[in-house]
């Protein structure tokens, strides 16, 4: 009788992914938190210290000026002429876009007034100054 029993059962064939699911979807919360913060370090600025800083509470598209001249919007590298063109296109597609000057500080003042007078004509409305917290 303990045969005829045996018979009846069946195996399972099937492989239970749900496990697997759950650890990409951990791992991909995981990716997506410290993007950010690995984007921020992979453009080389040394921002001026403020004893004021403050962080910014709203999302804002980050453009850099480098050391050595050059423009980047987020990790893209832009000529100086491309980046009118390449903020109105921005700007047509959210025109209510916040933009986040990060120049070095060892960029000359009229440099990073120029590179501010580009992002105004391009029209953006509201631009900020990133500095470091001492």
């Amino acid at each position: 009788m303990a045969g005829a029993a045996d018979e009846k059962e069946t195996s399972v064939t099937g492989i239970n992914i749900t496990p697997m699911v759950d650890v990409v979807l951990v791992l991909l919360i995981i990716f997506m938190a410290t993007a950010p913060l690995i984007q921020k370090r992979a453009v080389n600025v040394n921002l001026p210290k403020s004893a004021m800083g403050q962080k910014k509470a709203t999302a804002t598209l980050q453009l850099y000026f480098t050391a050595d001249r050059q423009v980047l919007i987020e990790s893209v590298k832009v000529t100086p002429e491309g980046l009118e063109t390449a903020l109105k296109e921005r700007l047509r597609l959210d025109p209510a876009m916040d933009v986040s000057v990060a120049a070095d500080k060892t960029v000359p003042y009229g440099e990073v007034v120029g590179l501010l007078d580009v992002v105004r004509r391009a029209g953006v409305k509201k631009v900020a100054l990133d500095v470091s917290a001492r």
